[in-house]
């Protein structure tokens, strides 16, 4: 008989370090104090829900201050159980990588709850259930970039897309659901390939954490090799998905015209903040042995992907209803090739870990902006639907948000004033030369140029007279001089001024892109 038995029973009590699981803790605590605070809360005061999300989010950042500047902390070891004292084993890792992505994730979520409060109230939207919601969602994000093994990031993938094809189908509208069904069909179909991938990864390396992994694929026999680097495609699929990357990105139009806004700007945001760091985190650490492998590839996917999201941009007609959605869902898809860029240029260098840097830089620069775009389409358009055509003669009618909008969208497309733009831009440029991808670096050039065209022509419609017959029941009411909502005037004035200061002093967050993240 197999004795069961431990000789050293506490040494299986694993300590916890709170401050290091804190940012997203306090998002899951928050999650479930709204849930249980909307059984209680009468329907005449639910609104105090929405701020107690804000508040909850205003936290998470909060508690990522005291991680910062120091070693990385670490918890949920099993080498500390050994006796080991590096972070090999262990599960969560609060590190310099896994706090810039968790700023951009709680951040993000943060300016998502702001530009909700309004929608929540306008659409008539099932209250506790989206705050419920939009909170599970951060926290899974939140988590993502801390994981180190490969449990723990599929959980944190799941966390944050589950609650996500809820939030989508939440409209009322029938949209909502054939979006969200959309959405959610795709994420399965990626998740299951995802899941046999790491199974065949486990199988080839005897490990889920992502040293071990790294070692494991390393030193695996030659007739396992095959199966490993299969098992490496296969995991890369999921966080590819979140990305938005070609071919995993036909879900990204219908499902932002299908959403709220507010939750179409998140999942632009901090859904593609997930996947990419998921996408970082395998590759330059668990499948870095591959590195020849993967390292052409992500080139490959990162041109394709810039130039098929640029392509399907220039087709968007201006004058169809939800046309500033579909134009905003498809240029995420060309800045998703972007930022993919730093991450092959990680596989031809050979510590591998420094261009990921300008992935950070830039993915914080492409959020602040990004949502200020959806910001301005929420307050201009008021409801669901709202074309291009309908931003004309917005200056004459609104020149603050006109002139907040024209500058997020010269950022977006990396011209002055829109400095900070202009430098993200540079910077993975930078990372694409220093690898030896010129090739990748001119086709990057060309798509920079094909946005810039679909970006000046939307600008150029804030600045035009707009025609009599033109104006919306929007128009008509940002024209008789109505203010916009509170919290849609905080979104556009956190997010505006937010990109007028990082254009003006771009180093707060091109400081990121100056060495390694590990």
């Amino acid at each position: 008989m197999t004795s069961l038995a431990v000789a050293n029973p506490g040494s299986l009590i694993q300590s916890v370090d709170w401050v290091a699981i804190a940012p997203p803790l306090i998002a899951a605590v928050a999650a479930v104090a709204v849930l249980l605070t909307d059984l209680f809360l009468p329907e005449r005061h639910k609104k105090w829900l929405g701020r107690l999300t804000a508040a909850g989010l205003a936290l998470a950042l909060i508690a990522l201050l005291p991680l910062t500047g120091g070693s990385p902390r670490a918890t949920f070891c099993a080498q500390n159980v050994a006796g080991g004292s590096d972070n090999g084993g262990c599960s969560y890792v609060a590190d310099h990588f896994a706090l810039v992505f968790q700023l951009l994730a709680l951040g993000g979520a943060l300016i998502a709850a702001l530009l909700s409060a309004h929608t929540v109230e306008s659409e008539r939207l099932p209250r506790g259930e989206y705050w419920f919601l939009l909170l599970s969602s951060a926290t899974g994000a939140a988590l993502l970039p801390a994981s180190r093994d490969l449990a723990t990031m599929v959980i944190a993938l799941e966390v944050a897309s589950l609650p996500a094809f809820a939030l989508v189908a939440l409209r009322r509208d029938g949209r909502g659901a054939e979006a969200a069904f959309k959405f959610f069909v795709s994420s399965v179909t990626a998740t299951a390939v995802m899941l046999l991938g790491v199974g065949f990864v486990y199988a080839a390396s005897g490990s889920l954490h992502l040293d071990a992994v790294a070692q494991g694929l390393e030193h695996a026999p030659g007739q396992l090799k095959p199966l490993a680097e299969a098992g490496a495609v296969l995991t890369l699929v999921g966080f590819a998905f979140k990305v938005a990357a070609v071919p995993f990105h036909f879900w990204v139009p219908d499902t932002y015209t299908g959403a709220p806004l507010p939750v179409a700007g998140y999942l632009s945001v901090v859904g593609k903040a997930a996947g990419l760091s998921g996408l970082a985190l395998a590759t330059t650490i668990a499948f870095r042995p591959y590195a020849g492998t993967w390292g052409p590839v992500l080139a490959v996917l990162a041109a394709v992907t810039m130039t098929a999201g640029n392509v399907g941009a220039l087709r968007q007609r201006f004058d169809t209803r939800y046309s500033a959605v579909r134009l905003l869902a498809w240029s995420s898809v060309g800045q998703a090739g972007y930022l993919l860029v730093p991450l092959a240029a990680a596989g031809y260098t050979p510590a591998g870990l420094d261009p990921l840097g300008a992935t950070a830089a830039y993915a914080l620069i492409y959020g602040v902006v990004n949502l200020g775009a959806f910001g301005v389409v929420a307050a201009v358009g008021r409801r669901a639907g709202a074309s291009v055509d309908d931003f004309r003669g917005l200056f004459a009618r609104n020149r603050w948000t006109a002139l907040a909008l024209a500058f997020f969208l010269l950022c977006l497309a990396g011209l002055p004033p829109g400095l900070v733009g202009v430098f993200g831009k540079v910077v993975v440029f930078r990372a694409a030369v220093d690898a030896g991808l010129g090739w990748l670096a001119v086709v990057m050039a060309v798509n920079v140029v094909v946005a810039l065209y679909y970006y000046l022509l939307w600008t150029a419609r804030l600045f035009a007279p707009a025609p009599d017959d033109a104006q919306d029941d929007a128009s008509v009411e940002a024209a008789a001089g109505r203010r916009l909502p509170l919290s849609l005037t905080a979104t556009l004035g956190l997010t505006a001024s937010a990109a007028v200061v990082l254009s003006v002093a771009p180093q707060l967050v091109l400081q990121v892109a100056g060495g390694s993240l590990f």
